[in-house]
């Protein structure tokens, strides 16, 4: 939005107490990053749209994006105004617009995991300890600046082995998403891979044929991860207070089929300190200055 029509608007708002009502107000846009099937994706967010518009009263979209920098680089451009990002997506798009702020998270996500998941030929089977026995096979995360798919399986595999992906495994890739990752080892591209927890799990509670062949072999310690981060300029341009409707809103969300859709149990308040572990890892692995 141009600066003077965001003053325009803000000087409504202002001179209507705050809050513009849903024929006047501009759009809410919002995204994700595309972690899984963007069918799907679609799918689900558009229910939160009209949910939140509903709440909100006034009008939200859903945006569709096409990677985790794509997210960040429209959340900076100020195309969407509120997202829902992954730990280390957060804390970058945090970063590229400041004042903005995580506002909530899913219950599940205070500890989030990464499963380390193997092809059944490899002949690993599920251990409480990193599984030593990796090195030599064919390994991939999900996408590149994925917190679960990349950040802390990385992060996880220098701790455990003292050595980088590139020397303990002889052919590395980046799947680009979550679901992505368990098809390619369940079909035996590579042989072994880190994903999402709830997305491996949401695929053993849906029957898919994946699990038959992909085994989880190793599951990090807990890390906070997903997170809805909304701009720090949403109030100067819906009123007052509208960051903290929206907040709201989030965790007040308690229909089964928006929760499920996540998977998440229920929204959660969140703020940007919760994340600091996150930052902290990331420069700690040169993926943020």
């Amino acid at each position: 939005m141009r600066p003077l029509a965001a003053a325009l608007l803000a000087a409504v708002a202002t001179l209507s107490g705050g809050a513009l009502s849903a024929q006047d107000a501009p759009t809410v846009y919002f995204s994700a990053i595309p972690d899984d099937d963007e069918t799907r994706l679609t799918e689900r967010f558009g229910k939160v749209a009209d949910y939140l518009s509903d709440e909100l009263g006034v009008p939200v979209e859903y945006i569709p994006v096409k990677s985790y920098a794509a997210a960040v680089t429209a959340f900076r451009n100020d195309q969407i105004q509120l997202a829902w990002f992954g730990g280390l997506s957060g804390v970058q798009a945090r970063q590229a617009v400041p004042g903005s702020r995580a506002i909530a998270q899913g219950a599940e996500d205070e500890a989030f995991v990464t499963y380390f998941i193997a092809h059944e030929a490899t002949g690993l089977e599920e251990s409480e300890t990193f599984p030593q026995e990796v090195a030599g096979l064919r390994f991939t995360f999900g996408a590149q600046t994925s917190t679960s798919g990349r950040l802390m399986p990385e992060y996880h595999i220098h701790q455990q082995t003292e050595q980088a992906p590139n020397e303990l495994f002889p052919d590395v890739g980046f799947s680009g998403d979550h679901g992505q990752t368990l098809r390619l080892v369940a079909s035996g591209a590579y042989e072994l891979g880190a994903l999402n927890y709830t997305v491996y799990e949401q695929a053993v509670e849906e029957g898919a044929p994946e699990v038959q062949t992909a085994k989880v072999v190793w599951k990090t310690p807990p890390y906070p991860d997903y997170n809805w981060t909304i701009r720090g300029d949403v109030d100067a341009r819906w009123g007052e207070g509208f960051a903290d409707r929206v907040q709201s809103a989030l965790v007040d969300m308690d229909d089964p089929d928006l929760l499920a859709s996540f998977p998440r149990s229920a929204f959660i308040p969140a703020d940007n300190a919760l994340y600091v572990p996150i930052e902290d890892t990331a420069r700690e692995l040169d993926l943020i200055d």
